[in-house]
């Protein structure tokens, strides 16, 4: 996995629980090629490849799973994750089901600017991602109906979408560390910041940089202390001005791996998501998992709430706040909601084209 930033992956690190790793299947990778994909700004580029990782037999009952903002399908192969959900008598038993996770354009191992086209890479948003896992599932894998689509955070948003934009080829949807809403409050205000403070960074020169720009190490860290990690748990860790400096100090002397051009397309795809106008339109029995401590997705708005009365078959499951929840970053841990994803296959009619 190419992460967006070891800084990042650090925290998402610190926020997955202990789990014994299950016994599924080996994941195995694949890659596939969207000719002539047209990008929402009228763009087109030839070839766009689109990388992705498999567990269990096409023979069974296919799931999607779709990554967060600057993971891959490598990241949601983690024991707090696949080690709670894809093993033997689990919610997504991989004996039972093909599970698909693609990389997302921009992401891992799929097309992206630095592959060599820097900011000359069609600028794309989560209508293009959806629609580029769309065209890898049923033209690449010639699955042409999915039994659940679930995603986190980013992936969740996108679950909505797909909600929508499909309403007839998924039994079920989990969209996790999300709302249907649009991009807007402090959730946005904190990611432009981020972005531009990269962007004026004169390392950056426009994305025509020599070296990875220096400030981007605090912005991704400002921005990820401030978005992700519980107010709870962060009380607990760092109690003392001494306890808070040396997590800033740690997480600021993490190596970056991630390319700058690469990070700044990722975040800024999520400008336009508006899943709001088209609620309606979903058919799939939906569960959305959110955490009572999310700090981009705050509860207490009550915009989660009203846009779930529009879901004819949907219902919320909201993580109670703890010392072991992680604001945001509780859903990448799968031991808080597993039972309640199993439920829902149980009970989601399963449907055909």
């Amino acid at each position: 996995m190419r992460a967006s930033c070891v800084a990042l992956s650090a925290i998402l690190l610190s926020i997955a629980m202990p789990a014994v790793a299950a016994d599924y299947p080996a994941p195995k990778q694949g890659d596939w090629v969207a000719k002539e994909f047209k990008f929402h700004t009228g763009e087109t580029m030839p070839e766009l490849k689109l990388h992705y990782t498999t567990v269990g037999e096409p023979s069974g009952q296919p799931v999607l799973v779709l990554h967060g903002t600057g993971g891959s399908g490598a990241s949601m192969l983690s024991p707090a994750f696949a080690g709670e959900l894809f093993g033997a008598g689990q919610p997504l038993d991989a004996s039972k089901y093909y599970i698909i996770i693609p990389d997302a354009i921009g992401h891992g191992k799929s097309s992206k600017p630095s592959d060599g086209m820097k900011t000359s890479f069609p600028k794309y948003n989560y209508d293009d991602m959806v629609e580029a896992q769309h065209r890898l599932v049923t033209e690449g894998l010639g699955v042409k109906h999915l039994r659940l689509v679930i995603g986190n955070s980013m992936g969740g948003m996108q679950t909505w979408l797909w909600g929508e934009k499909y309403p007839q080829e998924m039994d079920a949807l989990v969209p996790m560390a999300s709302q249907p809403t649009e991009m807007a409050s402090r959730n946005w205000m904190m990611r432009r910041i981020m972005l531009d403070t990269i962007r004026n960074d004169p390392d950056y020169n426009g994305g025509n940089y020599t070296i990875q720009p220096r400030m981007m190490k605090y912005a991704i860290t400002a921005y990820g202390i401030a978005s992700i990690g519980g107010t709870l748990a962060y009380q607990s860790q760092a109690p003392t001005a001494a306890r808070a400096d040396k997590i800033v100090d740690e997480r600021l002397s993490t190596p970056m791996t991630a390319d700058a051009n690469d990070f700044v397309y990722q975040w800024e795809s999520s400008h336009d998501y508006n899943a709001a106008e088209n609620l309606e339109k979903i058919e799939a029995s939906l569960l959305l998992i959110n955490s009572a401590d999310d700090e981009r997705n705050p509860p207490e708005t009550g915009l989660t709430e009203a846009a779930m009365k529009r879901v004819r078959n949907g219902k919320l499951y909201l993580i109670p706040a703890s010392t072991e929840t992680r604001g945001h970053g509780t859903t990448g841990s799968a031991k808080f909601y597993s039972e309640h994803v199993r439920q829902l296959l149980q009970t989601a009619p399963q449907r055909t084209m």
